[in-house]
């Protein structure tokens, strides 16, 4: 079956770039799908999710509090770790001075503490001063006094305290508290969770005092970086909670904490379910009430990680334990709260590498998890979620792959920052509102895979085309309008062709006397200064193209190959800015006693052959005609009336926004025809009333002159040199007119100079 002929031509043209993207896309998919892996796609998913995390502002959550050893602490409390006196004071503190409702230690007790000396002393009773009767009975007194443990376990009985425990894979030390529930309690059923060989606890007599314990253990990443945390943890045949688990459970008066496998429970909902992902818990409160917790792997959940952490992280206020032990903290920011004890005193290796700071506090990861078994809500990944990436890749990539293929550059662009941007956004949106998380690092690389590969096609083998010719203007003309010219290359070309133009030539006065005062390398100093600020005026300022430099000349016009409809405009503005430039490089110039520097302008506007032109050796992009020959002649007319500036008719008919003052009709050489030239003064706008009624004045005394009215016409003038003695003008017209009266032109004259010269 034959294509039609439309559809055929499209194929040809787009068809190979839809096949590379659909390639790439199909790449992606295979990946998301779990057909292959990459370490480098999942780092950049960790390093985008921990960036999604840092976007959500900390809210301050009262309910949670963080008594921190810190070294204020350490400075009036004494080096860690503290004696188990000092850990007494500080619980009897938090529960009863300050009300307390829930305590967490971040800490563990592993080994009797032996700091109080009791033991020395009882051993030198029944050595070396066994025969101090006194000793003995003094011992006997003090020994409840120096029992520390025993002191510790007293202010921790009857107390809502929550001690912290390690698990650990080559050691037993310590008492465990009871377990959640064992593997007898789940009824054959399989419960996957982290197995503990050993562990690091407390001392019994210690854990026996407590309401529990809670193993502070998290899961460290290969790249050592702390994403996630275990809730359930195994020994043997027994579950035991996590801190924060058991902390909360404490906070929440929960009964008890029962596993809920997936398949298995009916009465869950299935958002309940799918946001579960493998297993999930729920904690049994009062009133036949619950609180489910999704878990993942191994009964683990995701830490959001609140704030950057620490007392300045904005998620969790921080109280130092040392105005807690001294009763100087305010006594309503701790009542009724959960606290937690931990560390954030440097050298106590109590800092975590996390996705939000590499130093975060390790007390602040169960402070974070707390706060999501009180709020109800975790971030959790749907057990669809890999579907449903692939999708979204499968969609975007082949629809971006599609449309930026007919798209132009500009376009490509914005739909492809827009496309992009969405996927984000909606990435944002449901982690944010509905706690889901997606990756988004392989989405990311197709799109932009296929962006790249469709833009820079469409660059080296369609746009490249034209730029190349866009290039080559980049020889002639100014940077800034190449940039435009690149934006739709199709419309420029290098042929020849006419238009209407105005060109610009610009001398200095007196060039060989000023480069005989000179030394070589003055004059190249001079040379350069000058010609650098008047290609700034001519390209910066007012956009015109910089033909070329002939000596110490300089030729520019405006209007090609970029088109300005007021390029006349652009021209005069442009010399009376030069003049400008001209007098504030004049002003230096003396300063160094160099030679004056003054510089005459020709402007003229016309039809004009522009395009590129030259010989087999050497070509340049520039203009021709009778219109750019008078521009030249009025160049150097300026130094006949002793002007800076002088532009033909047509320059001032289509730049009417100017004052001029009218210099003379001239023949120039070459021409038989008359023109009018002209001084341009500036903005009409911007002229003083004197100079205005000084223009009127002038133009009169032109028409008595022209009129051969001799002696009124030589009045006239001298009434202006009184205004403006250096004008060298109206000296030159009072020399005419004197010779005009000795040598009458007769009837016949029509007023007009003739030029024999260039």
């Amino acid at each position: 079956m034959r294509l039609p002929d439309r559809w055929s031509k499209t194929l040809s043209k787009y068809g190979l770039r839809w096949l590379l993207s659909a390639l790439v896309t199909a790449i992606g998919v295979a990946y998301t799908l779990n057909y292959w892996q990459s370490d480098a796609v999942v780092r950049l998913d960790n390093l985008l999710a921990g960036e999604r995390m840092k976007l959500e502002q900390p809210v301050l959550d009262p309910r949670i509090v963080i008594v921190d050893i810190d070294g204020k602490a350490l400075t009036e409390f004494g080096r860690f770790p503290w004696s188990r006196n000092v850990q007494a004071q500080l619980i009897r503190q938090l529960t009863g001075h300050y009300q307390v409702k829930a305590v967490g230690y971040d800490i563990s007790f592993p080994e009797p503490d032996t700091s109080s000396g009791y033991g020395v002393l009882e051993k030198l009773s029944a050595r070396e001063l066994r025969d101090v009767p006194q000793l003995k009975d003094k011992l006997q007194s003090l020994k409840t006094a120096l029992d520390y443990d025993g002191l510790f376990a007293s202010a921790l009985r009857g107390q809502p305290v929550i001690l912290g425990f390690n698990l650990s894979p080559d050691q037993v030390k310590g008492a465990l508290p009871a377990p959640l529930f064992s593997e007898a309690d789940l009824n054959g059923r399989e419960l996957l969770a982290y197995n503990a060989a050993g562990y690091e606890a407390n001392v019994p007599v210690l854990q026996q005092a407590a309401a529990g314990a809670g193993s502070f253990s998290v899961v460290t990443d290969l790249d050592g970086v702390v994403r996630n945390a275990y809730l359930i943890q195994q020994v043997g045949e027994h579950y035991y909670p996590s801190l924060a688990v058991a902390t909360s459970m404490l906070y929440l008066d929960a009964l008890a904490v029962k596993p809920l496998l997936t398949e298995s429970v009916d009465q869950l909902s299935q958002s309940q379910l799918d946001s579960g992902g493998y297993d999930a818990l729920t904690i049994l409160l009062p009133g036949r009430k619950q609180r489910l917790i999704p878990v993942g792997e191994a009964m683990s959940t995701v830490v959001q990680f609140r704030g950057r952490g620490g007392p300045a992280g904005g998620a969790f206020r921080y109280v130092s334990a040392a105005d807690v032990l001294t009763g100087r903290a305010p006594q309503q920011l701790l009542k009724g709260t959960l606290v937690l004890i931990g560390t954030t005193a440097p050298g106590l290796v109590d800092l975590r590498a996390t996705p939000v700071n590499p130093e975060y506090p390790g007390v602040e990861i169960h402070a974070n998890i707390i706060k999501s078994i009180l709020d109800q809500r975790f971030k959790s990944r749907h057990y669809m979620a890999f579907v449903l990436e692939a999708g979204e890749i499968l969609l975007l990539g082949l629809g971006l792959g599609l449309a930026l293929a007919t798209l132009s550059p500009l376009r490509s662009i914005l739909l492809g920052v827009s496309v992009m941007a969405a996927s984000v956004g909606l990435n944002l949106y449901l982690y944010r509102e509905l706690d889901l998380m997606f990756n988004s690092a392989m989405l990311i690389i197709v799109l932009l895979a296929v962006f790249v590969l469709n833009v820079a096609w469409g660059y080296f083998f369609e746009v490249r085309k034209g730029q190349a010719l866009v290039s080559r203007f980049g020889e002639y003309v100014a940077p800034e309008l190449v940039a435009e010219m690149a934006e739709d290359p199709e419309k420029y070309n290098m042929d020849g062709e006419s238009r209407e133009l105005t060109v610009m030539f610009v001398d200095v006065r007196g060039f060989t006397t000023i480069s005989e005062g000179l030394t070589p390398k003055q004059l190249r100093e001079y040379i350069n200064l000058y010609l650098t600020a008047m290609s700034e005026d001519i390209r910066d300022s007012h956009r015109g193209t910089l033909d070329k430099y002939i000596g110490d000349a300089v030729m520019a016009f405006w209007g090609a190959p970029v088109a300005f409809a007021d390029h006349a405009s652009r021209g005069v503005a442009t010399a009376l800015l030069m003049q400008a430039s001209a007098r504030r490089l004049n002003t230096d110039f003396l300063a160094r006693g160099w030679p004056e520097l003054k510089i005459g302008i020709g402007l003229n506007s016309g039809l004009m052959h522009v395009g590129d032109m030259g010989s087999s050796i050497r070509r340049a992009y520039t203009v021709m005609g009778d219109a750019v020959n008078l521009a030249s002649r009025l160049e150097g007319i300026t130094k006949v009336y002793g002007v800076g500036i002088a532009v033909g008719a047509a320059t001032r008919a289509a730049a009417p926004e100017f004052a001029y003052r009218e210099l003379d009709l001239v023949r120039v050489k070459g021409k038989n025809e008359p023109v009018a030239i002209f001084e341009p003064l500036g903005l009409a706008e911007q002229i003083s009333h004197a100079e205005r009624r000084e223009l009127q004045d002038w133009q009169a005394a032109l028409q008595l002159l022209r009129q051969q009215q001799w002696p009124a016409a030589q009045a006239a003038i001298a009434a202006l040199q009184q205004l403006a003695p250096e004008r060298y003008l109206y000296q030159l017209y009072q020399q005419r007119i004197a010779y005009y009266c000795e040598h009458p032109p007769g009837a016949g004259w029509d007023g007009v100079t003739t030029f024999d010269t260039k």
